[in-house]
């Protein structure tokens, strides 16, 4: 088996006296998508946060690569290959869409490297070729995720934490962003930890699954056993069996992996 790319052990973060994760303890495996699942408020997000800095963790450790990174400075995470794409796309409203790209690879220095995949980048999102020169604020919703994700692969990260990509978009955008997604990592082998609350679409493009429940991972295994559990389904989920079924048959139809 191969060793984890990402480690958590034991993670513990809080705001204030507000305690958001207990004992988290998680691994990402090289090359796949694992999905955090959960409710609102459960501290998916949170998990994110804190293993890109932004969060500072009170106790535990993370490991990256076999580094450990728990205490290290956000932008020092970033050089290290590390990309999040928070919740709520947090993109620069003022600036062009190249540009908003170019921010992302701004810890790079092969300029050569940083053209080539930029155009790589518009390959996957062609619509944001064709408004590279507007400003991100006047792209929509999916647009401006789809802007995120893409400022993420900039920084040519060999692990994208990907937060809520679904939030407020249309079933149909979700498709969209979500067959984007499974095309990154399997074309280009990227690495991603995905925070989701769809979990019909979380478990059907993801390889493994932890379930999050009041800040402690309560089941973790492989997506396609995760679905075939009722009380995970049912109790942390919740999904009905007609919501699995209809997934499944989209699955087919969409052939996602």
């Amino acid at each position: 088996m191969s060793e984890p790319l990402l480690k958590l052990s034991n993670l513990e973060s809080a705001y204030g006296r507000v305690k958001a994760i207990r004992g988290v303890s998680l691994q990402v495996t090289p090359g796949m998508i694992v999905a955090v699942l959960g409710s609102n408020g459960a501290g998916k997000s949170t998990i994110l946060k804190t293993i890109s800095g932004v969060v500072e963790p009170q106790r535990g450790k993370i490991e990256f690569q076999s580094h450990d990174i728990t205490h290290m400075d956000p932008a020092k995470i970033v050089r290290y290959g590390i990309s999040h794409v928070p919740e709520g796309r947090d993109v620069f409203p003022l600036l062009s869409v190249r540009d908003n790209l170019l921010m992302g690879a701004y810890t790079r220095q092969d300029r050569g490297a940083v053209a080539r995949d930029l155009e790589t980048v518009y390959g996957y999102f062609p619509i944001l070729n064709e408004r590279r020169t507007q400003s991100a604020q006047l792209l929509s919703g999916g647009q401006q995720q789809m802007l995120a994700i893409a400022r993420a692969m900039m920084a040519a990260p060999s692990l994208i934490l990907l937060d809520e990509p679904s939030l407020g978009l249309s079933p149909k955008l979700t498709i969209d962003i979500f067959e984007i997604v499974v095309r990154v990592n399997r074309e280009r082998g990227t690495t991603i930890l995905l925070v989701e609350q769809n979990a019909n679409v979380a478990l059907n493009v993801a390889d493994h699954g932890y379930v999050l429940e009041n800040g402690r991972i309560v089941a973790d295994d492989s997506c396609e056993r995760l679905r075939e559990k009722d009380d995970i389904k049912e109790f942390y989920l919740g999904l009905g069996d007609t919501g699995i079924r209809g997934e499944r048959r989209w699955k087919k139809k969409k052939t996602w992996r």
